[in-house]
């Protein structure tokens, strides 16, 4: 079993150590199945090594035309990794040589720094397949912002992406900081992160509901609004060649919800 398991599931299984089970899809077993494997993983111990193993075909999914195809190819794939159901179609040799001379990426997702929310695993996609980002909370700045264009006008994905998640570390630092007016106080550009996401938690001040998620989506909305401001993306918005989407990633369950 352990031969066949790719190296994204291996990291699943792994992250899913913390909850001590592998989610499964659509389930009303109110105790989740852990496999062998799972059981492997966690106990730190490894079969024997039985050799390399051959590289396989890369697959070939159906092109992606626009953004909406774009945006069910991540959803599809999320749905995959909730469920601990990801492909083995795109990480072996064969998958590298294919896209060594050229890319074709079929998204642009813009997240967070955070150890939790790898990108390409949480979507149950890999190389070639998308053009990641990654700043803390999104915060956007002329690189964040170049690299963003880059992967929509350059690389011409269809879709843009704007990711956030639950427990977001660095706007839990900007509501503390703000709270305690020790905003000077941040060392090195950490205060260009509080500064640009202050205003999103400025919004949210005094609303119902927990401070921090409305945060995380206000933010995601904010940054939206300045992606749109872009003489860059802006228009390949307007022209119908681009979909840019807000999202929001459950830490707890893995699944990715389209704001």
């Amino acid at each position: 079993m352990w031969s066949r398991l790719s190296r994204r599931r291996i990291l699943g299984l792994l992250a899913g150590g913390a909850t001590g089970a592998v989610l499964t899809g659509c389930s009303g077993d109110a105790s989740p199945e852990v496999t062998p494997a799972a059981e492997q993983v966690a106990g730190g111990t490894l079969p024997p090594t039985t050799g390399p193993k051959p590289p396989a075909s890369p697959s070939a999914p159906s092109a992606v035309v626009d953004g909406n195809q774009a945006l069910r190819r991540l959803l599809d794939g999320n749905a995959r990794f909730v469920a601990g159901l990801d492909e083995e179609l795109d990480e072996g040799i064969a998958r590298r040589v294919a896209v060594s001379k050229a890319q074709h990426p079929f998204a642009t997702v813009l997240g967070c720094i955070d150890s939790r929310v790898p990108i390409e695993l949480i979507f149950d996609q890999g190389l070639g397949d998308l053009v990641v980002v990654r700043s803390a909370g999104e915060a956007l700045d002329h690189s964040v912002t170049g690299s963003v264009e880059f992967g929509v006008a350059e690389l011409h994905t269809p879709l843009l992406v704007v990711l956030g998640h639950q427990r977001c570390g660095a706007l839990d630092a900007t509501i503390k900081a703000l709270d305690s007016d020790q905003r000077t106080a941040e060392a090195g550009e950490l205060r260009h992160i509080v500064d640009t996401l202050a205003p999103a938690v400025r919004q949210v001040a005094g609303k119902p509901g927990d401070r921090l998620t409305n945060a995380v989506h206000a933010n995601v909305e904010l940054v939206l609004a300045k992606l749109r401001q872009s003489p860059v993306i802006g228009p390949l918005e307007k022209s119908g060649k681009l979909k840019l989407v807000g999202a929001y990633y459950e830490l707890d369950t893995g699944k990715v919800h389209v704001n």
